[in-house]
């Protein structure tokens, strides 16, 4: 943000205030151009109130007028032609302007008729790597874009990495998409939701499925926001923010991962120095405001008596205060930016953390996160920090050892439920607990929507009724099972497997592929399947050794073939793994990172806007 930002910010302001109309009488005359007798008059009239020179006022008058005249002419093509006219900037990672330019396209025109547009401008090869951000979502090439809301004479901002990067932003995007849909759809065997005290978060299946994806790329994105990588950053967040707006609402409310959201993508259009999102910028910060509101009490009052006045969580709100000031400072409310600029200031000097201290705590083997985080919490007390680090940990893993039978039932309940009715695990085993058979409290949570009360009256008064009604389950077939095992699965695996799919081969191949703890059980099956391809080769006359203690089964062309597809589907589980393993490079594993500011950005910031203020 410049002192000449600052000046355009504050002329704009007075020519309302007056009523000043640039492309109008007495300052332009259709015909005639621009009058510069009224135009000089008027920037001696106005420079002594802003405190600038005639000179700088005249010329930003000029602009002003000019880039007026040209949205008249625009909205004038527009309405004669059809033909709409966006004012494009183009960004780099770091924040600069790459480029500005007017684009024009017609409304009823797709998302990838602008991104052509944009493309062939910038000498971009290929247009599916210009992303085009309006209104806080990312403009589907896919969809007119009339129907998202676009409209004449928009600013549009542009991401695409730079001429030389672009390529591979886009392909680095798209392989983190693909990976964070993989590790999701793996049913929690890689990543999993929890509180930050180590708790599991239970949802329905397609709902908890969104919602990992959407925190898989918050994730993502706050590590490219540490690399300062804020284009990558943004493009994240957006299409995290699209899969959060299909998420449940009440969920949304209940936790701070939608505040969070929203306030670092409001931190990426500031540090991309993106002023035209502003519109958006102030949505999403209401939203924020108001869920910590929610979750921290009306002066954040609930949190500090919890956890103390220098709890980690302030960092957050300070960060919040300091993007309202600024958000304040571009609509020219300067005495409300001054004020939050100032709560802002209070809080940062508060959260600082002496350099001696936290290189004490580095030199005892703690993570720099943690240290940091841990002095913010104990007002800088090198022993309670000390203190503060190991109760955490025994707290998180308490409450994950606590939560290890909910999180047994769930995965159980999944596999053996695969679209069936989605049953509370949490209820699962409260009602367990109570000496209830697992098999009639699941019939009954089922019948109740998973309603524990009714629940419990239904056990209590109809058990008869319940268990009468309880699908009986099926032997497993010793073919199949067998077979199962010469695929290298064991026996009971196997057995438990069949009698949960009611002896679907393809169903329990499935089943027990999910079920591996690690690669190299994987592997090891991987393995015995493809020997077992390898002996049954149609032109094979290897035979497997009829010494093993597993029977020999004749396998038909039609079971080859399927050995074959499950061989693929093993090969694809085994991507998976390569999949998380990509997720985690950058990622620190402490899942209270988000919380972990630095603040040194926040400085930098803060003093510049303070020093505008003060101009």
């Amino acid at each position: 943000m410049s002192q000449i930002d600052n000046t355009f910010i504050r002329l704009r302001a007075r020519l309302r205030e007056r009523n000043i109309k640039l492309w109008e009488e007495p300052y332009y005359f259709e015909g005639v151009g621009s009058i510069e007798s009224e135009m000089d008059r008027l920037a001696g009239d106005l420079c002594g109130d802003l405190g600038i020179s005639v000179s700088n006022c005249r010329c930003a008058l000029t602009e002003l007028q000019d880039s007026a005249l040209r949205k008249l002419a625009a909205r004038m093509e527009f309405n004669q032609t059809g033909l709409a006219t966006f004012n494009v900037r183009c960004v780099d990672s770091k924040g600069g302007t790459a480029q500005m330019m007017d684009i024009k396209c017609p409304l009823n025109g797709l998302g990838s008729d602008l991104q052509k547009e944009v493309a062939k401008k910038l000498n971009v090869s290929d247009y599916s790597h210009v992303k085009c951000i309006s209104g806080g979502r990312i403009i589907d090439g896919l969809k007119p874009l009339a129907s998202q809301g676009v409209k004449n004479n928009q600013q549009i901002m542009v991401v695409v990495g730079g001429q030389q990067q672009g390529e591979d932003l886009h392909e680095r995007i798209q392989r983190i998409r693909a990976d964070v849909e993989v590790i999701a759809a793996a049913d929690d065997r890689f990543m999993e939701m929890e509180d930050q005290d180590g708790r599991p978060i239970f949802l329905p299946p397609d709902e908890n499925r969104s919602l990992l994806m959407a925190m898989g790329l918050c994730e993502k994105a706050r590590a490219a926001m540490r690399r300062e990588q804020f284009d990558e950053a943004l493009l994240l967040l957006l299409e995290a923010d699209e899969l959060f707006s299909r998420c449940n609402s009440k969920f949304l409310d209940a936790v701070d991962n939608y505040a969070l959201l929203n306030l670092d993508i409001v931190w990426c259009y500031l540090c991309l120095k993106n002023i035209t999102q502003l519109p958006d910028a102030q949505r999403r910060l209401d939203i924020c405001e108001k869920s910590f509101r929610r979750s921290y009490g009306d002066q954040f009052d609930r949190l500090y008596s919890i956890r103390g006045s220098s709890c980690p969580e302030r960092a957050l709100i300070m960060r919040l205060h300091l993007l309202q000031g600024v958000l304040f400072f571009h609509q020219n409310r300067r005495d409300e930016a001054y004020e939050k600029l100032e709560e802002a200031s209070r809080a940062l000097d508060e959260l600082k953390v002496n350099d001696d201290h936290l290189s004490a705590l580095l030199e005892m083997g703690y993570e720099e996160s943690d240290a940091r985080l841990a002095l913010r919490s104990t007002a800088g007390n090198v022993d309670r920090a000390i203190q503060f680090i190991q109760e955490r940990r025994e707290k998180v893993k308490a409450e994950r050892r606590n939560a290890a039978p909910a999180r047994r039932v769930n995965q159980e309940m999944r596999e053996a439920n695969a679209g069936g009715d989605w049953v509370d695990p949490r209820s699962v085993c409260r009602l367990m607990e109570m000496g209830y058979e697992r098999v009639l409290i699941v019939e009954a949570l089922r019948r109740t929507h998973n309603d524990l009360d009714q629940s419990l009256e239904l056990l209590q008064r109809h058990s008869n009724d319940l268990r009468a009604n309880l699908p009986t389950t099926p032997v497993a077939d010793e073919t199949l099972l067998s077979t199962l095992q010469q695929l290298g699965f064991d026996l009971p695996s196997a057995r438990a497997a069949l009698e949960t799919t009611s002896n679907d081969f393809k169903k329990s191949v499935e089943f027990l592929l999910k079920s591996f703890s690690n690669e190299e059980e994987l592997l090891r099956v991987i393995s015995a399947m493809t020997k077992l391809l390898e002996e049954y080769a149609p032109s094979g006359s290897n035979r497997p050794s009829t010494n093993s203690s597993i029977p020999v089964v004749n396998l038909s062309n039609d079971m080859l073939c399927l050995i074959q597809s499950v061989l693929g589907k093993a090969k694809l589980e085994m991507e998976s793994y390569t999949a998380f393993k990509r997720f985690h490079e950058d990622l620190s594993g402490n899942h209270l990172e988000y919380l972990d500011l630095p603040l040194i950005q926040e400085e930098q910031i803060l003093s510049e806007y303070r020093h505008l203020l003060e101009r």
